[in-house]
């Protein structure tokens, strides 16, 4: 249970770092949710 809080942790603070970055256009903001689900995705194999 414990592996899978860290790895929620981690999902959500690469994704608070992309969505923090600055996405100033609505292409960026595509691009940034984009790797964070790539980011979910590595982080859930």
């Amino acid at each position: 249970m414990k592996k899978l809080t860290a790895k929620f942790m981690l999902a959500a603070a690469l994704l608070a770092t992309f969505a923090l970055s600055g996405c100033n256009t609505v292409r960026g903001i595509g691009q940034d949710v984009q790797r964070a689900g790539s980011a979910v995705s590595n982080a859930a194999k």
